[in-house]
């Protein structure tokens, strides 16, 4: 009699233990292909003075056709650097030079270069280099993420958007990174390494704006460039470390179809 209490207590433990394991990698499974699923924030350091730029330009758009479905954002920052050898980028900022030196700074480099290509603030490589590209983006999307960032936009108003986020994991060194970005120009080159020809660009980076996380849940007030609107352009946001730049979670921004705007359609080129 005592053996067959001891024979059932052994099954009930193993059962248990079973039902405990099989609970945990459940969750764990749930956790690597759900909400907490992986990412990629692909920054792409850019100019039209640049010979060697436009085949990194058409690589970024050709990866962009390919993952509208899945969670990979692409930002393309024209950097102003280049603008002193004969052509001035319309789309080029100091800010995004400074973004540049930042990473190099980040990622233990000499100098900074164009094209350059940086993989969630973590993975830096050419810009142009396909096979590097696709394995970076692979590698990111299946690393499960314990940080999480969701956008919408609340209301555009003249030139301005309020933005509604919600984090989840951010610690104090993390800071909302904010891109508004146009979707897509064309240029005539007319002078310098690329003169005569006409370059195309995606996602390019019009405003960046940092936001500071006091709380987990916030609002911010957002500046829009000339020509806005809910068409042409997307809004994309994503924490980052400010100690080693890691970027830990990224979200675009909901637009809704019937949010109206006073801004003008967007151009081929800024004014």
């Amino acid at each position: 009699m005592r053996s067959t209490k001891i024979f059932s207590l052994a099954i009930l433990l193993t059962a248990v233990v079973f039902g405990t394991t099989a609970f945990i990698n459940a969750r764990l499974l749930d956790k690597a292909n759900g909400d907490n699923k992986g990412f990629a924030v692909i920054e792409l350091f850019t100019s039209e003075g640049c010979s060697s730029c436009p085949p990194a330009d058409q690589l970024v758009a050709k990866i962009e056709k390919e993952v509208k479905d899945k969670p990979v954002y692409i930002l393309a920052y024209h950097v102003d650097y280049w603008n002193r050898l004969g052509w001035k980028d319309v789309f080029s900022s100091a800010d995004y030079s400074r973004r540049q030196n930042d990473y190099a700074g980040y990622l233990h480099l000499q100098s900074v270069y164009t094209p350059q290509i940086v993989v969630n603030g973590k993975t830096e490589f050419v810009g142009s280099e396909e096979g590097t590209l696709r394995n970076a983006i692979k590698t990111n999307l299946e690393k499960p993420s314990n940080d999480q960032l969701s956008l919408n936009v609340s209301g555009i108003e003249k030139d301005q958007a309020s933005i509604k986020y919600s984090t989840e994991g951010a610690d104090k060194n993390t800071v909302l990174q904010i891109a508004v970005l146009q979707k897509n120009a064309q240029t005539k080159v007319e002078r310098g390494e690329n003169g005569g020809h006409t370059l195309s660009h995606v996602q390019i980076v019009r405003k960046l704006q940092k936001v500071s996380l006091s709380e987990n849940n916030g609002t911010a007030n957002v500046a829009l460039p000339h020509g806005f609107d809910t068409q042409g352009w997307e809004i994309i946001g994503f924490l980052q470390n400010t100690t080693n730049g890691a970027v830990v979670a990224a979200a675009k921004a909901t637009l809704p179809n019937e949010l109206s705007t006073n801004a003008s359609a967007a151009t081929k080129n800024p004014k």
